[in-house]
């Protein structure tokens, strides 16, 4: 009787040893896919193809810094409408803009619930190249000259005041259509004698390329047009609704940049295997004059500086550049980054 009731036990213990390991799987089981489910998702639009603007990004991703926030980031391609209108729309979170061409999308009927979290670069780099030695390194000297335009209001408006503070003349320029998507190609070709390009990329083209040429930025003519280009661009509902998770990818992109400012060779390496189409050359060149230029002066990466900021949008208002006036620190806030 004993020995029946001691394997009765026995038998009883080995049943709930089971079931107790059938349930701790489903808990383990069940635990694994809720920590699945708490993965915050984010969709992240470039505002153009690939490139050194967007390598800290790509980083970012690639070394595990989004995930180990319990965020997963998808990066995707502008549609044609623009970055702007997806992440305003709701259905992406953030995007990469500039803070001349996001003018429409934050004031006036247009107005989007958008704002600038982080500055990608801290100085604007951009500036108008030229062939060396044809007179245009200083603006004055594109008097005469062909210029690739866009004709757009604030482009044409910026070439007006560095030449006038150069002493030229901008309606001597010839403005010339812009079909330009090889900057080098066009100017050794002579279809055009003057540019505006990003110097990160275009002008480091041209080094890459052994063409001579000359260069003026325009910050270093006018302090009012060295304002932020580009910036990233968050949905404010969604950032209000998510603060935590905005800080967070804040946080991983910025360790992004701070690794492509420490090993630019290794982030090129990085960008260039996520965009095989890219030049290696030309990106490994970016990527080292870039390296000095994501955060520069800068106290921290990302920083917008409320005075630049604001001087550049006061410009905007007082040459009548925008339907609506923009309001003094309207558009950006600091108050995401660490």
């Amino acid at each position: 009787m004993k020995k029946r009731i001691l394997s009765f036990v026995l038998a009883l213990a080995m049943i709930c040893l089971v079931a107790a390991g059938c349930n701790g799987g489903e808990k383990k089981s069940e635990a694994q896919s809720s920590e699945a489910k708490e993965k915050t998702k984010i969709t992240f639009v470039l505002d153009w193809t690939p490139n050194t603007n967007h390598t800290g990004l790509y980083v970012a991703q690639t070394n595990g810094y989004f995930e180990n926030e319990g965020l997963e980031v998808e990066i995707v391609q502008p549609p044609e409408d623009g970055a702007e209108a997806l992440v305003g729309s709701g259905k992406a979170q953030f995007c990469v803009s500039f803070q001349d061409s996001m003018i429409p999308a934050i004031v006036g009927d247009s107005a989007m619930p958008l704002q600038a979290v982080a500055a990608l670069i801290q100085h604007n780099t951009s500036g108008i190249i030229s062939r060396k030695g044809e007179g245009m390194d200083k603006p004055k000297g594109l008097e005469g000259k062909k210029y690739a335009t866009w004709d757009l209001p604030i482009e044409k408006a910026t070439l007006k005041q560095v030449m006038k503070n150069d002493g030229g003349d901008f309606d001597k320029v010839q403005l010339i259509p812009s079909t330009v998507t090889d900057e080098v190609s066009a100017l050794k070709t002579k279809s055009v004698d003057a540019i505006w390009v990003f110097y990160g990329w275009a002008g480091v083209a041209a080094e890459v390329a052994n063409l001579q040429t000359d260069y003026f930025a325009f910050k270093d003519i006018d302090p009012v047009f060295d304002y932020y280009t580009p910036v990233v661009l968050g949905n404010t509902d969604w950032m209000k609704a998510n603060p935590d998770a905005t800080k967070k990818f804040l946080s991983a992109l910025k360790r992004g940049y701070q690794y492509s400012i420490d090993n630019p060779d290794a982030a090129a390496d990085i960008l260039l295997k996520a965009a095989p189409e890219l030049d290696e050359k030309l990106v490994k060149k970016s990527q080292s004059y870039l390296s000095h230029e994501y955060i520069s002066d800068a106290p921290k990466w990302g920083y917008i500086d409320a005075k630049r900021w604001n001087a550049f949008y006061n410009w905007i208002n007082e040459n009548k550049l925008s339907t609506a006036t923009i309001p003094e620190n309207f558009g950006f806030t600091n108050d995401y980054l660490e």
